[in-house]
């Protein structure tokens, strides 16, 4: 048995948990989340808990098991407490700001590089090198936050790029100079 599948998933006064076959929506005082999980799953609710089975041992239905109680737990987490990733603008003269719904990005290329919100995503710029990036989707944070890193990933030599807030950008040493 996976040992992360078989704990059941705990549900707070303040959450509401439909499941209709493979299709689970998750209703909480920050928003809602809907996701279908995979066909082979079983996923029910017994008193004030999710329960996820799985059909067989084999090795496919042992990973789905796991992995689809870890997703419904990181909804139910979503809905209540919300996830956020933190990014850093290294360099100079790179800056970050924010036009209504939209991340403009100073980062050293001819043009400022503009990023739509995806829906359910909220942009927060406290300082002009520090992107917060806001919303109730853990999946849907995480790839936003690696799109804008992925406009100037941190390079090797000065450090320069956009980075995570706790992100350890590994430095080599330039060429020495001629003798």
């Amino acid at each position: 048995m996976s040992r992360v599948g078989k704990k059941p998933v705990e549900i707070p006064k303040n959450v509401e948990v439909k499941i209709e076959g493979n299709k689970v929506t998750v209703k909480g005082p920050k928003g809602t989340i809907t996701k279908e999980f995979h066909k082979s799953m079983t996923i029910k609710m017994e008193d004030g808990k999710v329960i996820v089975e799985r059909p067989s041992d084999e090795k496919e239905h042992k990973a789905l098991h796991g992995l689809t109680r870890t997703i419904i737990a990181n909804m139910v987490n979503g809905v209540v407490n919300g996830y956020q990733k933190s990014l850093v603008l290294e360099g100079v003269g790179y800056r970050a700001a924010k036009q209504g719904n939209k991340l403009v990005l100073t980062v050293g290329y001819s043009h400022p590089v503009e990023i739509e919100a995806p829906a359910g995503i909220e942009f927060e710029v406290p300082a002009q090198n520090k992107v917060i990036v806001k919303g109730i989707d853990k999946e849907l944070v995480g790839i936003t936050a690696a799109n804008i890193r992925k406009v100037k990933e941190p390079e090797p030599y000065k450090g320069k790029g956009i980075r995570y807030e706790n992100e350890v950008v590994r430095r080599k040493v330039g060429k020495a100079g001629a003798k």
